[in-house]
């Protein structure tokens, strides 16, 4: 509880989703907060888009969206090589596209700038 935090989107400050649903550690290269669980105010379409560069370079995913303006702000991967594995049907938010606002001391912070205790999907 002393690190919980409601995620917003930066376009128009909807709420996604908060950090007790976090279930992963970010994985290198990715600048994502990986949750099992988001709002309704997330949508994804039924079409899996293919990366061409970068980490998700040959991964198949869903694109995650906010629901009242638009904005990608994450992904669902489908299909990838055994190094992100682990993060297919989760939701993967881009630190960059969500504000974080913390509940103990009423703050809103950059996503990256937030450290969230280790997690992983065993607990």
């Amino acid at each position: 509880p002393e690190e919980c935090a409601v995620f917003h989107c930066r376009g128009c400050w909807t709420v996604l989703g908060d950090s007790l649903q976090l279930c992963g550690q970010e994985p290198p290269g990715l600048s994502v907060l990986v949750c099992f669980k988001v709002t309704s105010d997330v949508t994804w379409e039924d079409s899996l888009l293919v990366g061409l560069e970068g980490a998700l370079l040959g991964c198949a995913y869903y694109l995650l969206s906010c629901r009242s303006c638009d904005l990608a702000v994450g992904f669902i991967l489908y299909s990838s090589a055994s190094d992100l594995a682990h993060l297919r049907g989760l939701f993967c938010f881009f630190k960059d596209s969500i504000t974080c606002y913390r509940l103990k001391n009423q703050i809103i912070m950059e996503a990256s700038k937030v450290n969230f205790p280790a997690v992983t999907l065993k607990e």
